[in-house]
């Protein structure tokens, strides 16, 4: 059997060693345009910024490693052409010589990855508009931050990687701006939770421009002007968006012009799968022109796979058609792929999208859907938020968590999860995505025996806590309300907003309309409350509302409570700085260590 796979790095190395594991006389050839077969794409921006210095680190395997120890013929700077599913044959040119050859397979794997997007702007030609996909890509940037000197950089885009490349760049003492269309960073995450990512960086130092659509480079002097003009309003993502800050980030009206210099651009404007073999050899292709495959990874041609960037799958926890561009998911399809070409009945079951980044000391990260994807999808969900120290509030060093979870109302089953934070983010979103893939329901967090330590965790878990809220939401021991919906509520008549937090609390910032009524005097002050209206009721985190809504619905009134807390309602409303004090027992900070 001879397989031919086309494209090296995640999906088709893996599939190629996976191979020769099962097939010790199978022919197998690895073709990649490329100098590199195998190399760590996540890696890239790190090198950029000197936190990896050695450029032979950004490699996971050499050609002529992987070659001789699996017994591959390892091909690169050699770039496929086309395809003749009828013929089974696929022309390929040497990039160096620029001459064409051909070669028969039996089976054919595609791994072509995705393609940065590099929309047709005038200037964009430019040498110093740059994208970042290779180790090449990567290779040039360095050389040019060495032998430049830039002091400005403009990164468009406020994905994965323009995120991290504008973290290291800063690193490296640059000035950043970071230019993004929409009105958030970070897709996975939703706006409300991106708010804290926002006002994160802007303490950090990063110029951050939301609602900017780029239009054009310039020269200017011996820098460049990134001509910018502002997204209208339309350019929301998220519901409500009458209720979002009022701010240059989120401008009311579209066409304000203005420009941004800079000595160098790094477009990271988002990819779109590279399909263009595959739609020239009549596959099926899907959603962005992505490949279909099917639960064996094989295409519409049943003698062809394809993994990574370039396929749709399926969505694990919706079911639905999705691209997840991962690392992990592109792994795991190269190894089933090879499994199904060597006989094995190996099944893909989808990916739920599961990522995470690093931002300074920062991390966010997420897993399944998010609200965005759940409305779209006409999914009936519902949403806490729960705020947890890293670790015991008493032991020295606790940052706070931000956990955003989502379930279905009828069944309970988790949805999708979102982590904002420092220490122990990266602990919570796996526990979280782990209970996905096993279909539990938000009450069963409440049951995850997980290990403990001051130093690590609490008694109660972060991921017990969203689960003790989830399932009081679902027995109907408390009804939540959300921060969209704040604001409105002072115009209503039948309605009291309530704020239970200290006076000076209050003092500080409060709920337009909001009256207060520390918690601890609520008791003796119930003959104040109207008990004829709703009462909205708000603390700094949620847990001193909670405990009053037990206190007013045990005593006839009719109550809601705000999920998240004024904490959260600020994060969003006043772009407010990410607040990671932790909270005590009562939700009132603990005292700095």
């Amino acid at each position: 059997m001879k397989v031919i796979i086309i494209g090296g790095v995640a999906g088709g190395a893996s599939a190629a060693a996976r191979l020769r594991r099962l097939d010790e006389t199978a022919e197998i050839v690895l073709l990649e345009r490329s100098g590199y077969i195998s190399y760590a794409n996540c890696g890239l921006p790190y090198y950029i910024g000197g936190v990896i210095r050695e450029k032979g680190a950004l490699s996971v395997q050499t050609p002529e490693g992987f070659g001789g120890r699996f017994r591959i013929d390892v091909r690169v700077k050699n770039e496929a052409v086309s395809i003749d599913p009828e013929a089974k044959k696929v022309r390929i040119r040497r990039l160096e010589t620029g001459e064409e050859y051909e070669e028969s397979y039996d089976r054919l794997l595609l791994s072509p990855g995705a393609k940065a997007i590099r929309p047709a702007l005038p200037g964009v030609e430019d040498p110093r508009v740059m994208t970042l996909r290779t180790v090449e890509d990567t290779l040039a940037i360095r050389k040019y931050l060495e032998e430049k000197r830039p002091r400005r950089a403009v990164v468009v885009g406020g994905g994965f990687i323009g995120l991290e490349t504008a973290e290291n760049l800063m690193e490296e003492g640059l000035a950043v701006t970071l230019l993004q269309r929409g009105d958030q960073v970070l897709p996975p995450l939703d706006y409300d939770m991106a708010c804290q990512v926002h006002a994160y960086l802007r303490e950090k130092g990063l110029d951050l421009r939301l609602g900017r659509d780029v239009t054009g480079f310039l020269p200017d002097g011996d820098a460049l002007a990134v001509q910018v003009e502002t997204a209208g309003a339309d350019t929301a993502i998220r519901p409500a968006a009458a209720g979002r800050p009022a701010s240059a980030d989120c401008p009311a009206s579209a066409g304000r012009k203005e420009s941004v210099r800079a000595d160098f651009v790094l477009m990271a404007a988002g990819v779109l799968p590279e399909t263009k073999l595959a739609k020239e050899a009549g596959l099926t292709l899907g959603r962005k022109g992505a490949i279909v495959v099917n639960e064996h990874m094989q295409t519409s041609d049943p003698d062809i796979y394809a993994v990574g960037d370039a396929v749709e799958i399926r969505h694990f926890i919706t079911g639905r058609k999705a691209l997840v561009a991962l690392a992990g998911p592109a792994n795991r399809q190269g190894r089933i792929a090879a499994d199904h070409i060597c006989g094995r009945n190996s099944v893909y079951h989808g990916a739920q999208g599961s990522s995470i980044i690093k931002l300074f000391e920062m991390t966010a990260a997420s897993t399944g859907v998010n609200e965005k994807q759940a409305r779209e999808l006409g999914l009936d969900y519902d949403r806490v938020i729960t705020f947890s120290p890293s670790h015991a509030g008493y032991y020295p060093g606790a940052r706070n968590l931000t956990i955003k979870t989502l379930f279905e109302r009828s069944t309970g089953k988790l949805l999708g999860a979102q982590i904002v934070g420092f220490d122990g983010v990266d602990k919570r979103i796996d526990v979280l995505a782990c209970a996905m893939r096993a279909g539990l329901t938000g009450e069963e967090l409440q049951e995850m025996d997980l290990a403990y330590a001051p130093p690590y965790s609490s008694a109660k878990d972060p991921v017990n806590m969203a689960g003790y809220v989830i399932g009081n939401v679902r027995e109907g021991l408390v009804e939540q309300y959300h921060w969209e919906e704040a604001d409105a509520l002072s115009e209503r008549e039948d309605v009291i907003l309530l704020d239970v937090r200290t006076e000076a609390e209050y003092r500080n910032g409060h709920i337009p309309g909001a009256r207060n009524i520390p918690l601890d005097e609520l008791r003796g002050r119930l003959e104040e409350l109207d008990r004829e209206k709703i009462l909205y009721v708000n603390c700094q985190s949620g847990l001193r509302s909670y405990l009053a809504c037990r206190i007013l619905s045990q005593q006839g009134f009719s109550c809601k409570n705000l999920a998240g807390g004024y904490r959260f309602y600020a994060s969003v409303k006043r772009d407010r700085t990410f607040d990671a004090a932790p909270a005590g027992p009562c939700g009132v900070p603990l005292q700095k260590t």
